[in-house]
């Protein structure tokens, strides 16, 4: 797998002063954790589920999920688990490449009972994504996992969901993050990622963010994810990645606020119509929100449209410029400050070397944009099939 190789070669050239590197499921979990990119959610149900997951990856999808918990109704999980066992049989028989699989759970003991029911088609499950997750139920999911990787030797990886009351609420949140710490701590190896569940925290407070906000102006959930990132998403080692919330609108009703997009960029690429299309589609609220998705420390995003992979994996490129600084500040021994090669800023050696690293990790899977070429550019191609 590669990000962006559904793009024509020629083009990818002209994009690219670094391309990405080709990954697969078995990399180092440090490597699969950044290229998961935009984590598409699909309901267990869909009857042509073997074909939209084959559809997601031509399209550029990395990573899916397979949901047999809120995605769903309570009285169709039966119906669910039957389906995506036979989808993913189907997706075995078919053989071709398919992105990253997981499938989100609401029992611990479906994770041994559904591995067993789909046989060989197992091998083309990843991990599982564990909902709700807290320190009194999380150790089951992550127990249960143990004894499935162990009795199928299969390396099954795990992103826990932070999204339970005791997460919100502020009077349980720390002491709710540290059990979570100490328990992630001792299954550290199984732990691709943690994911945020912006809906279910909304919904604590009666919440649902509107389209033309981002989740940092809903302030009570905004607080919850600094929280998030400062107990799990550190950069001393005791960390992990932390995926960025859910967007969940794709299509695009009465607008209170004007477009948040600037309209120059895209003139300068004569990619008006673009812009539009991505307004029309209340995509330039997504837009903003990966950007703030990064400069909160947050990598990659769940999204529920396929529509929205092309946004959050064009975000996520590195820049020439942020390539150029972490370049000259990971080429630095001792420390020291020094002007930018853009000639626009201060970089240091020491404050500024975890940002570098964390960069550079990024630039591996989702590569480095050519001199001059920008954001609108990389969406424009990415979202051209």
């Amino acid at each position: 797998m590669r990000h962006f190789d559904h793009i024509d070669a020629a083009r990818r050239k002209h994009l690219f002063y670094r391309h990405p590197r080709p990954f697969d499921r078995h990399d180092d979990p440090a490597v699969l954790a950044v290229a998961l990119g935009a984590t598409l959610y699909c309901p267990a149900t869909r009857p042509g589920l073997a074909d939209d997951i084959e559809r997601a990856g031509r399209r550029g999808v990395m990573s899916l999920v397979v949901c047999l918990e809120d995605a769903i109704s309570d009285d169709d999980v039966g119906a669910g688990e039957a389906n995506l066992v036979a989808q993913l049989r189907t997706l075995r028989e078919r053989g071709g490449d398919v992105p990253l699989l997981f499938v989100r759970v609401r029992d611990p003991r479906q994770i041994g009972d559904l591995l067993g029911r789909l046989g060989d088609a197992a091998a083309l499950v990843s991990g599982f994504v564990l909902p709700k997750f807290t320190p009194a139920a999380g150790g089951a999911f992550l127990d249960a996992l143990e004894d499935a990787a162990a009795r199928t030797g299969l390396r099954l990886l795990a992103m826990p969901v932070i999204e339970s009351p005791e997460a919100v609420y502020a009077e349980t949140r720390a002491e709710m993050l540290d059990d979570v710490a100490r328990l992630l701590a001792k299954h550290r190896s199984r732990i691709l990622a943690v994911r945020l569940g912006a809906t279910d925290m909304s919904a604590a407070y009666g919440l649902r963010r509107p389209p033309d906000l981002t989740i940092y102006d809903i302030r009570p959930v905004a607080g919850v994810i600094c929280d998030v990132v400062n107990v799990l998403g550190r950069a001393d080692g005791t960390g992990y990645v932390v995926t960025g919330p859910v967007w969940e609108y794709f299509s695009a009703g009465e607008r209170m606020f004007k477009p948040q997009l600037r309209q120059s960029p895209f003139d300068r690429q004569h990619a008006a119509p673009l812009r539009q299309r991505l307004i029309t589609s209340d995509l330039d609220g997504l837009i903003r929100e990966v950007h703030l998705d990064k400069a909160n420390g947050l990598t990659g995003k769940t999204v529920i449209h396929p529509s929205h992979v092309a946004a959050v994996h064009a975000l996520s490129v590195v820049t020439h410029e942020e390539y150029c600084d972490a370049a000259d500040i990971l080429g630095v021994a001792g420390g020291g400050a020094m002007a930018s090669s853009y000639a626009n800023k201060m970089n240091e050696a020491k404050p500024h070397r975890a940002w570098a690293e964390r960069l550079m990790l990024r630039a591996r899977v989702f590569g480095v944009a050519a001199e001059g070429v920008t954001f609108v550019e990389l969406l424009e191609a990415a979202g051209s099939r």
